[in-house]
């Protein structure tokens, strides 16, 4: 049965251009919302394939300048936003902490979990004054395990969970709901950063012996942007293959 939940609301998809952004920019614009995609290249050609008079700004997340902007002129385009999913980001240098450069490290922190702050504080003026919104921000099961050799990325997908679970609860009493999925390795350009060996260990840690598919992440998001998730605030949607129950 064909859906139309957000029909006549406005997204917000950081990362939209590829990957699981793309997959659920996709998913959100069949479903009726008009699609507005921040991403660093790309953006543009991906929201004209798009339904819905969707609309691409080139957008850096770890950069307050440049979101301060995006949020700025999607809001003078568009109206105010009603969801934002944050899914941009980097899989950055797959080396031990021993030598690592911190301007590499700290640029993979930055952007994931610098990127989500920036982008969920843009936008939450006009949610909370509407007592109206989404927030889903994309973490990964490396931010509750740590995998060996990507302390960047697992550390800002550490982050991302704690931030959520704050601002889950500062917004509990309003309108708007936040919360994090957590996929485990997700069959997309991004495991392409990742030497053989890195997609080799995360798939043995995963009990049904796949990886997940970007649709699959945007079935969940598109879930946890809907009016039916209403009792969820700062909670951790799992999307592992069995890898993380806890």
């Amino acid at each position: 049965m064909e859906m139309k939940r957000f029909e006549g609301q406005v997204a917000v998809v950081t990362g939209g251009a590829r990957g699981i952004g793309r997959a659920v920019a996709e998913r959100l614009a069949s479903e009726g919302a008009r699609v507005v995609i921040w991403d660093l290249k790309g953006a543009e050609e991906a929201a004209a394939a798009l339904p819905g008079n969707a609309l691409g700004l080139a957008v850096d997340v770890g950069q307050e300048a440049s979101v301060a902007a995006a949020a700025e002129r999607t809001e003078a385009l568009c109206g105010q936003v009603d969801i934002l999913v944050t899914a941009a980001g980097i899989t950055g240098e797959t080396r031990p902490v021993q030598g690592h450069p911190y301007d590499s490290w700290r640029r993979v922190v930055d952007i994931h979990l610098g990127g989500v702050f920036l982008c969920a504080r843009s936008l939450l003026d006009g949610m909370v004054a509407r007592d109206r919104g989404r927030i889903i921000a994309v973490a990964s099961v490396a931010g509750k395990e740590g995998n060996p050799n990507a302390s960047s990325y697992s550390a800002a997908k550490a982050g991302i969970i704690g931030f959520i679970k704050s601002l889950g609860k500062e917004l509990a009493p309003t309108g708007v709901r936040a919360n994090v999925i957590a996929p485990g390795l997700i069959n997309a350009p991004l495991m392409e950063q990742l030497p053989p060996e890195q997609v080799a260990f995360s798939l043995s840690k995963i009990p049904q012996g796949r990886f997940g598919t970007v649709e699959e992440c945007a079935a969940m998001i598109a879930f946890m942007a809907s009016a039916e998730c209403s009792f969820c605030s700062g909670a951790v949607f799992d999307l592992s293959g069995g890898r993380a129950t806890y």
